[in-house]
């Protein structure tokens, strides 16, 4: 007889049972809990007898009887589920573990007499039915132990619990709630419910049950999907979807965890948690999943490893919830306990407002998240309160109502609206309910679950109907928990035999809205060995398993034959050396995250007697089957900050600027990345400045000055891209794309970027040689490149061609012109195999081109057949080849040409040849990579693919004849040969087309950087190649330039530079902006009057000077709104943020005897569409862009764009609240230490922003902002604060003393939501604390000029002293 304890530690015997093994048929065990628990079940004396197994025959799998009799095994389950000891009814609010409490609450307050009488009667009605049952059949099955713990109910899922404070009323409501159910088998029960089960405790497996097919499931109806046992006999406590993976995790009262994968339940993983206790609560996180017992808090992988193991406290804790704060991985931190009051708390829900707290006496309570305290408290109802659910600003409960001194459940919900806390009309339902939940979808719904099975959906706000509700078929009698997963598809059941049933809106139902792929066990690979590839240098022998033998192996090499080379540690990260502070002999400095962690990057090159950090390349990736992450779609994930935490700096680890691909027609970056890195082309544009208002030279060279000041923070090309749009020529060569078609992906990306690269020459060319008349502005003199009629560009990229036309009758006509880049032209060959042709061949019959075609006879006086033969006169300095690689014809030549020139390195290294089909064994490819042998190539890979050379030779005979042969980067010329007309020229940058079928691909360029941009970012003399994707740059190997898989990776442009081009061009960049810029000019505006002017321009005098305060504010108005998806939990992603142009920009002068005065106030005309002038914020209204009928000072952006320059140039201090965003629409790089920004002076960490109204109020007692913006108003507030800052801080001597203002300051605009008062509510703190003014410097002198009025007709204010 086995006798379990109570919890409170009594003698009291909650269950008995006999246990026997090998007794004869006619020994009936008694029923353990006819006496005790009075059983909803009607006698087993009218049930037919069970046959039974012999022993030693395994059972069949499904059995059926004869039609007349009932199915043996559907009633070996029916007795099964008769004769095991009802569960215990569980109360509300409570949770029940070890035994049932149920029973002792009906005992509390009885007398010992009562209890010993009635065990008494209790035995002897089961020795009578023993008896009875024994005449009646010859042999009974006796019922299999149950396992521990599974003699108690389950409760609601609740995180921590209190047992103290119960009522014990409450026990007298427990027959009441449960009404006596027959328990009827499921018709439509899985047949795999029960399959891979334990075998119960006389070793008699549980069979299945043959039932029909499951049940068709509707679209958008919650149906019954599938059901699975996770141990037969004990109660489901908890049940928890999983929120990051496709799992579901079923917990029980004997402390075992289950998980089930994916929509068919399939068993995952299964573990004890505690050896006693039931799990009352499971949680899961990013790498393991929480499990709350009455004792302790487990934290467990996945697959059941113990990751801590924290006890709670239960003697001493009656009145306190434990809420453990945990990091991202162990140890736990200390918990903080929170008191809270009599009778505690059962359940707990959290929402972004509050933490609420549902208590045993019927009240929930609502609490602070930071300091839970108790701000609100409803009294839901008398009883007790059973569950509760939280959704936006609805508060739903149902419970247990004090009627007839008992209990009683309500059918009435409590629905509480929290915006105005108080309850509002309660929800009547047609069922007792015990469980709710919220299922927010379309509407939201809330479903309403009883302990009996029924469902019923209703809306919080509206009436219940009747025909909503719908049964769950359980195989226990009751509803142990319920679960709604994170994508509301799926909704989980845990009865109380131990059953978990999933229902489903749809048959391909999935648990969350992004879910991580999950871990399986790896199949054993013992039975069947992995076939190797002898042609990868990388594949493990060790994959092969060899027998154990004590004989020499043939790897086992003598000391004499091999020598001992240790792998040298790689040296220490420089920054970690920088950081470091040393404790003793030990130092300590934060992870750089530059490395992977406990993997160093194994080298198969050989080492080589360079040590530079820049040789130390990834490996090549070409080869691979999958397309390297390198290449792939870079884009910016846009958070609610904007691209502030967006980290540039994983993408790009070099000092180089990348740029956002975010802009349309952003295709070109690659190509503005490799005219950047040409230097002659980069100082061109720098000098050149004109008076054009889109000049597209300008442009470039703005954009270039950001590049070079970047330190690795990517530029955006907005104001370059707005001046190509208004290119007539670019529209008419389809160069402009609409917003769909980069979206759709239809446009060919590498035939657009070819066009694109000729425009742009060509752009270039005609913008630097034409002659231009009296400067725009004053100062900007002609480049230092050479005269106007002969540009940069020209000398660097034009050559003369000779184009001779000859007509059958002999007419011969000759003509010269000029061309900027040659396109490759393809051999017309049918012939199968196709001839083998190196590299320089193809480009010399591409520049020297003859072709037949119709063209024009001047003495045959029409069109005839005519020979086109074309030859160069010059070489140039740059060599630009479009590939022209644009359908599979081209791209198979490619490939051709690529194998063939792959034999041909192979067999000057190998001295053999190599044909398809013909195996090289594994010695001849180690010879290959010898570098005994003089191969530098540690990996064949690294020959694949590649036809093009990284050097050509190029010459021109006496008579004019082209001679073009592969070169290589290492051999100069020869003495004998003339430097006037033997170039040779080095590969210097390759622009490829990403093929994907999805996207339409992107464009990448491999550029080598030379010397003198490492000398300017870095401080060395080196060359390297790097990979520009976007604002992605990393450095790569030179043969990754070369190589060109064309199933993915096809070439588009090639840059030849001739060697030592620097040398031959004056590489000084002289500013071209001067002051001149600032001074006063007119306006763009023909009904601007000058009585209308809002700005004093700068008189000579007042020139500034480095370190002078400059207030500076601008104001946007909106071109594109935002592209953004809304995502199935309710949260948005921006696709593509709303792109801004700068409407407005204000500079006032920060010292002198006219500060605070603004010397421009320029509005920026626009010819582009504007969708929202946002006036609320900008002050900006429709009109004032026009130059027809603004009344502003209309200038163009880049008229304003040059004062700026020129401001930073000098080294002005900019003062601004929000400077980051301004510079960023405004497209300008402006140094860290020139920028003093206002939302970072009055800024705590990890707190928010805080914005200049509420700060102009707090300190400065001003209301501004107050119906629209005004950048005149928001520039000087901000110079007043920086004032303020300075006073508050002593000059930053004083840390301490403002740390405590700022404290203050927050603690305020909590009060106050952060909003300023209304007038005469509320005076700022400088009114409460008034103290005198400082005293004026001085009278100010009068403006310049004292006609000078504002818009409205009023007198220019004076300016107050700050």
């Amino acid at each position: 007889m086995r006798v379990a304890q109570s919890p409170s530690g009594s003698s009291t015997a909650i269950c008995t049972r006999f246990w026997q093994r090998g007794v004869s048929s006619g020994s009936v065990p008694p029923d353990p809990l006819r006496g005790s628990l009075p059983s909803p079940f009607p006698r087993l004396s009218s049930r037919p007898p069970v046959p039974r197994a012999s022993p030693g025959t395994p059972p069949p799998r499904f059995l059926r009887s004869p039609a007349p009799r009932p199915s043996s095994v559907a009633h070996r389950l029916r007795v099964r589920l008769l004769e095991r000891p009802q569960q215990p009814r569980q109360l509300p609010g409570e949770v029940l573990t070890g035994g049932p409490v149920g029973a002792r609450g009906r005992d509390r307050g009885r007398s010992r007499r009562d209890r010993r009488r009635r065990q008494q009667q209790q035995q002897q009605s089961r020795e009578a039915e023993a008896e009875e049952t024994e005449r009646g059949h010859g042999e009974t099955v006796p019922p299999p132990e149950p396992p521990p713990g599974s003699y108690g109910a389950a409760a609601p899922p609740v995180f921590t619990m209190n047992f103290e404070g119960l009522d014990p009323s409450l026990a007298e409501y427990a027959p009441a709630l449960h009404p006596a159910l027959d328990p009827v088998l499921d018709p439509h029960l899985n047949p795999s419910l029960l399959q891979n089960v334990e075998l119960d405790a006389e070793g008699v497996p549980l069979e299945g049950i043959a039932v029909p097919d499951s049940v068709h499931i509707v679209e958008g109806m919650y149906s019954e999907l599938h059901t699975a046992v996770s141990e037969v006999g004990v109660p489901v406590s908890v049940s928890h979807f999983d929120l990051h993976e496709e799992m579901l995790w079923v917990g029980n009262h004997g402390g075992h965890a289950t998980s089930f994968f994916g929509p068919t339940l399939e068993r995952y993983s299964s573990f004890q948690v505690n050896s006693s206790d039931d799990i009352r609560q499971i949680q899961s996180l990013e790498n393991g999943i929480l499990f709350l017992t009455k004792t302790n808090l487990k934290y467990m992988s996945r697959g059941g490893l113990i990751i801590f193991d924290y006890l709670t406290c239960t003697a001493s804790c009656s009145r306190t919830a434990a809420l453990c704060s945990l990091p991202r991985s162990p140890p736990v931190l200390c918990p903080s306990q929170y008191t809270v009051e009599v009778p505690g708390i059962t359940i707990m829900r959290q929402s972004n407002r509050f933490f609420f707290c549902g208590h045993t006496s019927g009240k929930v309570s609502l609490r602070d998240l930071r300091t839970f305290v108790v701000e609100h408290e409803f009294d839901a109802y008398s009883g007790s309160l059973s569950d509760f659910d939280v959704h936006g600003n609805l508060l739903v409960t149902c419970g247990f109502s004090s009627r007839m001194n008992g209990l009683a459940c309500d059918r009435f919900l409590k629905v509480y609206d929290l915006r105005m806390m108080r309850a509002t009309t309660p929800l009547q339902v047609h069922i007792d309910p015990f469980f709710l939940r919220f299922i927010p979808t379309y509407t939201s719904r809330l479903a309403i679950i009883s302990q009996t099975g029924q469902c019923q959906f209703c809306e919080p706000t509206g009436l219940a109907n009747p025909a909503d509700i719908f049964h769950v078929n359980t195989v226990g009698p009751l509803i142990m928990t319920f679960d709604v997963s994170a994508s509301k598809q799926a909704l989980a059941f845990g009865d109380s035999e131990g059953c978990v049933h999933l229902w489903a809106d749809s048959p391909e139902v999935t648990f969350n809205a992004y879910s991580r792929e999950t871990d399986f066990a790896l199949p054993c690979m013992v039975d069947t060995l992995p076939h190797l590839d002898w042609n990868q240098d990388l594949v493990p022998l060790s994959l092969i398993p060899v027998p154990l033998t004590s004989e020499t192996l043939l790897s086992d090499w003598p000391a004499a034959n091999s020598a001992p080379a240790p792998r040298r540690a790689p040296p220490v990260d420089p920054e970690i050396l920088r950081t470091m502070k040393k404790v003793g002999f030990i130092g300590y400095a934060p992870n750089p995250r530059t490395k992977l962690r406990n993997q160093i990057p194994y080298r198969l090159k050989e080492a080589d007697n360079e040590f530079d950090s820049f040789n130390q390349v990834p490996e090549s990736p070409i080869g691979r089957e999958e397309e390297p992450h390198l290449y792939m779609v870079v884009t910016i994930k846009y958070s609610k900050l904007g691209l502030e935490d967006f980290d540039f700096k994983h993408y790009n680890k070099t000092l180089f600027a990348g740029l956002e691909p975010h802009i349309p027609n952003a295709y070109c970056n690659c190509m503005i990345q490799v005219l950047y890195f040409l230097e002659p082309v980069r100082c061109l544009v720098q000098n050149h400045l004109c008076q054009k208002e889109f000049c597209l030279g300008c442009e470039l060279g703005l954009l270039f000055h950001m590049l070079d000041l970047s330190r690795g923070d990517p530029c955006q090309g907005s104001n370059f891209l707005r001046a190509f749009r208004t290119i007539p020529e670019a529209s008419a060569l389809g160069l402009i794309l609409a917003d769909s078609d980069e979206a759709t992906g239809k446009v060919n990306l590498g035939r657009l970027i070819q066009s694109w690269n000729r425009f742009i020459l060509t752009q270039l060319h005609q913008e630097t040689q034409e002659q231009e008349g009296p400067q725009a502005y004053r100062g900007a003199g002609s480049s230092s490149f050479g005269s106007s009629r002969d540009s940069v560009i020209g000398q660097l990229f034009s050559c003369e061609m000779e184009n001779c036309s000859m007509c059958r009758c002999g007419k011969e006509t000759v003509r010269v012109s000029s061309t900027l880049l040659f396109t490759l032209s393809y051999p017309e060959s049918t012939e199968k195999p196709v001839k083998d042709y190196e590299f320089a061949q193809i480009l010399k019959r591409s520049i020297c081109l003859e072709q037949n075609t119709q063209a024009w006879c001047e003495n045959c006086e029409k069109y005839q057949p005519t020979v086109q033969t074309r030859n160069i006169r010059c070489l140039p300095d740059v060599l630009v080849i479009n590939c022209e690689v644009n359908s599979s014809k081209e791209a198979d030549f490619w490939k051709t040409q690529a194998e063939y020139a792959f034999q041909r390195a192979m067999m000057r290294r190998g001295g053999f040849e190599i044909t398809k089909g013909k195996e090289i064994s594994l010695g001849e490819w180690k010879e290959l990579g010898n570098p005994d042998t003089g191969h530098s190539y540690p990996s064949v890979e690294e020959l694949k693919n590649i036809w093009i050379p990284h050097a050509i030779k190029m010459s021109l005979t006496k008579n004019k004849e082209l001679d073009v042969c592969n070169w290589s980067e290492s051999d100069e010329l020869s003495p004998s040969d003339d430097p006037d007309s033997v170039y040779v020229y080095d590969l210097m940058a390759t622009v490829v087309h990403i093929l994907d079928s999805r996207t339409g691909g992107s464009l990448v360029g491999h550029i080598k950087v030379g010397e003198t941009y490492h000398q300017r970012k870095e401080g060395v003399t080196h060359q390297q190649w790097y990979l520009f994707n976007d604002f992605l740059i990393e450095p790569v190997d030179k043969c990754e330039a070369v190589q060109f898989d064309m199933s993915w990776k096809v070439p588009a442009i090639l840059y030849y530079a001739r060697r030592n081009l620097n040398a031959k061009y004056n590489l000084v960049i002289k500013n071209p902006i001067e002051a001149s810029v600032l001074l006063a000019e007119a306006s763009l505006a023909r009904k601007q009057r000058k009585c209308h002017a809002t700005f004093i321009p700068l008189m000579l005098s007042e020139m500034p000077q480095a370190g002078d305060l400059v207030g500076l504010d601008a104001e946007f108005v909106t071109l594109n709104e935002e592209e953004a998806e809304l995502r199935s939990d309710g949260t948005k992603s921006t696709i593509k943020p709303s792109q801004m142009s700068v409407a407005r920009i204000t500079c006032v002068r920060g010292q002198g005897p006219n500060e605070g005065v603004p010397f421009i106030d320029d509005y920026i005309s626009t010819q582009e569409q504007v969708v929202d002038y946002l006036t609320q914020y900008s002050g900006i209204k429709p009109g004032d862009l026009d130059a027809k009928i603004s009344s502003k000072h209309l200038t163009t952006l880049k008229s304003t764009y040059l004062k700026l320059r020129f401001l930073i140039d000098v080294g002005v201090k900019f003062v601004g609240h929000g400077l980051q965003k301004d510079f960023r629409v405004i497209n300008l790089m402006v140094p860290k230490d020139q920028v003093i920004d206002t939302v970072y002076l009055f800024h705590i960490p990890r707190k928010r922003m805080i914005s200049l109204r509420f700060l102009a109020w707090y300190f400065l007692d001003l209301k501004i902002q107050g119906e629209t913006h005004d950048s005149i108003e928001d520039a000087r507030t901000a110079l007043q604060l920086y004032r303020k800052y300075l006073e508050l801080s002593q000059g930053g001597s004083e840390p301490d003393d403002f740390r405590k203002v700022l404290k203050a300051l927050y603690e305020k605009g909590r009060k106050l939501d952060w909003k300023v008062p209304e007038p005469d509510s509320q005076s700022s703190p400088k009114r409460k604390a008034p103290r005198e003014p400082p005293s004026p410097p001085g009278p100010l002198p009068a403006p310049p000029h004292p006609a000078l009025s504002l818009a409205d007709g009023a007198v220019f204010p004076p300016v107050l002293p700050l």
